[in-house]
């Protein structure tokens, strides 16, 4: 962050905690209809023209560490690899062997020279060129070099790889912006990956995201974990174009350190906001990372059906030098589930009530805002015109998102 953004964020935290309510020009917030939470017809536009159409977060380059070194994953609903080529590029290819559409890799993850698929016997390099095939003399004029896999787009945030079914996408490094420059205060090309995890939650994806957009409820479900250390009342929000949005959370006391991070190295170029405060991130759609100069979980919210999802939790730390993970991140990742396990605790619930009569809709707040902007991005994907009219989020944000 440069020194004028530095600025805006301890501005606006000091602004929050001393309003007595929202910006004069600030609109009333529609309701958010409940059937986006519950109604298939809407869930399955979701679907095709979100999570098939966003730059969705898969690894760390750690994960992909030598020429070969590839995984499989089904979290857009596609099957698709992603590995890293003889010439260290990593790229994405569907898990679909260009003959009859057999699995080209059957293991979640792995190494190997190349890809051989097991029901025919084709064979592609690790760049997805077809070389080789069974019985050639019967395939009269197969174009070999038509027949490549076909390539998914696979770019990188630093050292994250992130993979877009959308061959239209906007570049990740324009779509990301001005995150690029938010992060290089913390190095990201010196972290490293320590660890993941993964939980299954009984509700659809948005209502738990939802809470991770906002801390409105840190006074009710945290109160004797987060609420002790963050102030809520002074968290500043920003909303950037193409949905993301940050928010900053201040300290309650200004020499407060967490106890879990004492003695694990930290990135010293971090400026005030994130060293003696809690931002966090938002990467549309579902990517929220809450970081510290001492390392940081990726959120990931992965729908896996209509009323069910999974969210996992990738850890990174500024490189710790030779040796293993030092032990006090078990003690870290311990605490943080204890956390997120208050996070978890109404998810079922709500579900629940959302599917019944008694849910009609969503009154959001000012604080609730980035869950306003971020259905706002959702019709946008869509295209407002494909969403029943009753189902629509009328568009009153976009003059808030800073450039």
């Amino acid at each position: 962050m440069d020194t004028a953004t530095v600025q805006r964020f301890l501005d606006g935290m000091k602004y929050e905690a001393e309003r007595t309510g929202p910006p004069a020009d600030f609109p009333q917030l529609a309701d958010i209809p409940g059937g986006r939470y519950v109604e298939h017809e809407f869930l399955q536009l979701e679907r095709e023209f979100l999570w098939k159409r966003s730059w969705l977060y898969i690894c760390h380059v750690d994960e992909l560490s030598q020429p070969g070194s590839f995984l499989l994953t089904r979290k857009t609903g596609s099957p698709i690899i992603v590995v890293r080529g003889k010439d260290d590029v990593i790229r994405a290819f569907y898990n679909t062997c260009r003959h009859r559409g057999g699995p080209i890799v059957k293991a979640d993850n792995g190494c190997s020279d190349g890809f051989v698929c097991g029901y025919h016997g084709w064979t592609y390099t690790l760049e997805g060129k077809l070389i080789n095939l069974r019985d050639k003399r019967d395939f009269v004029g197969l174009d070999m070099q038509a027949r490549s896999l076909v390539q998914v787009r696979c770019e990188r945030f630093y050292n994250w790889v992130f993979i877009n079914e959308d061959p239209q996408a906007q570049p990740l490094e324009e779509h990301f912006a001005p995150f690029i420059e938010y992060f290089r205060q913390f190095q990201p090309l010196q972290w490293r990956f320590v660890m993941q995890e993964g939980f299954d939650v009984k509700c659809n994806v948005k209502v738990l995201m939802d809470a991770f957009l906002e801390v409105y409820h840190l006074k009710s479900i945290h109160t004797n974990t987060v609420d002790r250390f963050l102030d809520h009342r002074g968290t500043t929000i920003a909303l950037y174009r193409n949905g993301h949005s940050l928010m900053v959370t201040p300290n309650r006391r200004p020499d407060w350190v967490d106890p879990g991070t004492r003695g694990m190295p930290r990135v010293e170029t971090a400026t005030v906001v994130s060293a003696k405060n809690n931002p966090s991130f938002n990467f549309f759609p579902n990517l929220v990372t809450p970081v510290d100069p001492t390392g940081a979980p990726f959120l990931l919210f992965w729908p896996t059906s209509d009323t069910t999802m999974r969210i996992e939790c990738h850890w990174f730390a500024p490189d710790w030098g030779g040796g293993p993970i030092p032990d006090l991140w078990n003690v870290r990742i311990a605490n943080f589930d204890r956390i997120l396990a208050e996070d978890l605790q109404f998810a079922e619930a709500i579900q629940q009530s959302m599917m019944s009569a008694g849910f009609t809709g969503m009154p959001l707040n000012y604080q609730e805002r980035r869950i306003y902007h971020w259905h706002e991005e959702l019709d946008r994907r869509v295209g407002v015109e494909r969403v029943p009219e009753r189902l629509r989020v009328k568009p009153l944000l976009a003059r808030y998102c800073e450039n």
